[in-house]
């Protein structure tokens, strides 16, 4: 089985981006919501965007996977989605934000999502899984 691995390595991600927020937060003292401040604000932001779009793409990894998916293809949706997170993460979480990061991690993000669910559905309509 592969998408565990991507499961793991964006668990991870998610570990990282919560102990940043938890600093910032603490530095700041902000005990909740952003305090007015726009680092927390992105800090929020950005922990939040990587909980909003993960689950579903592991999903689409691992149904991608279980459909048959030969391994490159399985690879290539968990690199997307992995580094779709990380690069969107980047790029927002600058307080001088890095517009291009942001769409590059959006695109690759919805990438992972296209080429999954794609591959899910002609599967299960024509492969016979």
């Amino acid at each position: 089985m592969i998408w565990p691995v991507y499961t793991a390595l964006l668990g991870l991600a998610f570990v990282a981006l919560s102990i940043r927020t938890l600093h910032l937060r603490r530095r700041l003292r902000v005990a909740l919501g952003d305090g007015g401040n726009e680092l927390m604000l992105r800090a929020i932001r950005t922990h939040a965007n990587f909980a909003e779009y993960v689950p579903l793409g592991l999903l689409l990894v691992a149904g991608t996977e279980r459909t048959g998916a030969p391994a490159w293809l399985v690879h290539v949706t968990g690199i997307a989605l992995l580094g779709g997170r990380l690069v969107h993460a980047f790029g927002v979480s600058k307080q001088a934000e890095v517009f291009a990061f942001r769409v590059t991690g959006m695109a690759l993000t919805f990438t992972c999502y296209l080429l999954a669910a794609g591959f899910i559905l002609y599967q299960t309509a024509f492969g016979g899984a």
